[in-house]
């Protein structure tokens, strides 16, 4: 897509999809960076349910480390790898206790450090926690972006970085959401609405380019 088309696109998304939110539910940081590590592979409707149950008693980190791997895993068993998504939610608040302070780190070198947090954890924590912009990139960024034309790269970072290059910074944060959503409504996987969907006239999947 050439920038005209580029505009025209996130004007009709935005339209759209205005106010499109996080749809993980969350009253503090950490409860965000918990939920967000929980999402991988799993959807956001069932990391809200488990969540509600876990986050009665365990919404902090001193709260959450009196947890054993095997205790955690039992109570996030339903969103799938539990195992390995309770290692890095006690390794990565074990980081947090000792380096931050109890207190999610805001930038995305801190971030990264923790355990299980890649940048697309990251971004989601740093824009939706401390509204710093960002793009985050999970399958439906990644997939709708490259199937409508916004990007073209090969791996998530490829089309992170073309992202932040052809959406205004001020928009970052508000597009990942258009695009997030309008890949769980319209422009879904096996079989995207392209019938219904208000960017049709200029997507390249869909017009062969």
């Amino acid at each position: 897509m050439n920038k005209k088309t580029i505009k025209t696109v996130l004007e009709i998304l935005n339209e759209t999809y205005a106010g499109a939110k996080c749809g993980l539910n969350f009253n503090n940081h950490y409860e965000l960076l918990v939920s967000t590590i929980l999402s991988a592979q799993c959807t956001d409707e069932r990391v809200n349910i488990v969540t509600k149950e876990l986050y009665k008693e365990y919404n902090t980190p001193a709260a959450m480390i009196t947890l054993s791997q095997e205790e955690l895993g039992e109570k996030i068993k339903s969103c799938g790898f539990y195992n390995n998504k309770s290692k890095n939610i006690l390794g990565a608040t074990k980081i947090i206790l000792e380096k931050h302070g109890g207190l999610v780190p805001s930038t995305m070198e801190e971030l990264i450090e923790l355990s299980g947090v890649g940048r697309k954890t990251a971004n989601v924590v740093l824009s939706n926690a401390f509204g710093i912009p960002a793009i985050a990139v999970d399958t439906h960024v990644f997939r709708v972006s490259k199937r409508i034309g916004l990007a073209s790269g090969k791996n998530v970072e490829e089309v992170e970085q073309e992202l932040m290059k052809n959406i205004p910074r001020k928009m970052w944060s508000d597009a990942h959401h258009y695009i997030i959503w309008h890949g769980r409504k319209i422009c879904k996987a096996r079989k995207p609405n392209c019938d219904m969907c208000p960017i049709a006239p200029y997507c390249e999947f869909l017009n062969g380019k």
